[in-house]
């Protein structure tokens, strides 16, 4: 049975001399595997579609076990991914989480349309570290990890002044502090964003601009609800602290945000 799938090339591993496994996000049959016959040949018309980041619509027979990758025609190669080192980094920690926390062959439609749209604003210029974290606070519910973070994990109060609680599972308010000692207080503008990353649509969020030190403080957060609640470490980030510590090799022009 052939099928045609929207989808994205998460990553590819060989498969004998010629061939190639592909893993897709897609929109209607979820993560799947393919068989690319041929497509490690440069000369194949399977080569650079399953090239990795590429968005596209790919032709797909089904049968018993692993389908068969029959056609590809690109939307998108990704061009500016694959050719800024910075877009290449945020972009793959983006892949990492939703191979990593996808199930296989189930359909995630509104993950594959977050991812899609992730990809696309980082190839477009926007800030892919921000982009990045919106992943992050998206994902967590994939790791069994709910935050509480409309209201007060212990009161459930929506007004005061608000802190994050690891040990409580999201917000606390001022009224609640003391059920943690170890709580991160938040300013009003680190608790909208935290709220934005969590629960706006990423086409909505905009050109969101943010400080460094915003973008540190929130990534600490997200990191170590990932680290030390659902036991989850990535590959990728390590490769994104060693970029961090090469200054040089990232755009270091920040944009202002208003309001910070």
């Amino acid at each position: 049975m052939l099928s045609k799938l929207e989808g994205i090339v998460l990553k590819t591993r060989a498969y004998g001399e010629t061939n190639k496994v592909v893993i897709l996000m897609t929109e209607e049959a979820g993560k799947i595997a393919v068989m690319a016959r041929g497509a490690k040949k440069p000369s194949s018309r399977l080569s650079g579609v399953t090239q990795p980041f590429t968005h596209g619509n790919f032709l797909v027979a089904k049968g018993k076990g692993m389908g068969t990758l029959q056609q590809g025609e690109a939307i998108s190669t990704m061009r500016h991914i694959q050719q800024d080192i910075e877009a290449t980094a945020y972009a793959s920690y983006v892949m990492e989480m939703v191979d990593r926390l996808v199930e296989n062959d189930r359909p995630e439609p509104g993950v594959f349309h977050m991812l899609r749209q992730a990809l696309h604003a980082i190839e477009e210029g926007y800030d892919p570290e921000a982009i990045s974290l919106f992943v992050e606070w998206k994902m967590l519910p994939f790791t069994g990890v709910q935050p509480t973070l409309s209201h007060c994990a212990g009161c459930g109060s929506v007004e005061g002044e608000f802190a994050f609680s690891f040990g409580q599972g999201g917000f606390l308010c001022h009224r609640c502090f003391h059920m943690d000692p170890y709580i991160i207080r938040l300013t009003p503008t680190q608790l909208k964003l935290i709220r934005i990353f969590y629960n706006m649509p990423i086409d909505q969020v905009g050109n969101l601009t943010l400080k460094k030190e915003t973008k540190r403080f929130i990534k600490n957060i997200v990191s170590t609800i990932y680290e030390e609640q659902s036991g989850m470490r990535f590959k990728s980030k390590s490769f994104i602290t060693q970029l961090e510590r090469t200054p040089l090799l990232f755009n270091q022009t920040e944009k202002q945000p208003p309001e910070e």
